[in-house]
């Protein structure tokens, strides 16, 4: 696998830390939090409800295993899982993914300002390459995790 197709974006193999037979798990080039992460369903569907049963059944799957392993990982107490689905509703790419976010107690003033934080964090202004993480930084973060499931899968 040399790259993924992400909506509108191509993602390099690097930053993919875990690809079942109809999803995929990624790191956030730029995250709300540490450890944001998203889970995709492979085939490119903008549109939860265009989701086949059998996609659904493995992004929920998938995302349940990637939720358990970043709150390890992240040393978090909670999760945060958000679909924005539509653009009403937040959502910039036309590519259905979840949001796992690992929260900590404290990490928000008030603790539904993460909705806030994903709203905006894609629609800022001053959104670019400027603002992303490396790509050295992701594939570093994409490596840990992808260690720690080879770890999870041998216990």
């Amino acid at each position: 696998m040399a790259t993924l197709r992400f909506g509108q974006h191509l993602v390099k193999a690097s930053a993919v830390f875990l690809q079942t037979e109809l999803s995929f798990a990624l790191v956030n080039r730029k995250p709300v939090v540490p450890g944001h992460v998203l889970v995709c369903p492979l085939r490119p569907v903008e549109r939860f409800r265009d989701l086949r049963p059998d996609e659904v059944s493995d992004l929920f799957s998938t995302t349940q295993r990637i939720a358990s392993l970043v709150e390890e990982h992240f040393n978090a107490s909670s999760l945060t899982i958000a679909i924005q689905d539509g653009p009403e509703a937040g959502q910039t790419v036309k590519h259905v993914h979840v949001h796992v976010l690992p929260r900590k107690d404290g990490d928000f003033q008030r603790n539904d300002s993460v909705y806030d934080e994903l709203q905006k964090h894609d629609r800022e202004e001053e959104d670019g390459p400027s603002r992303w993480r490396s790509e050295e930084e992701m594939a570093a973060e994409a490596s840990a995790l992808r260690k720690q499931l080879e770890t999870q899968q041998t216990n």
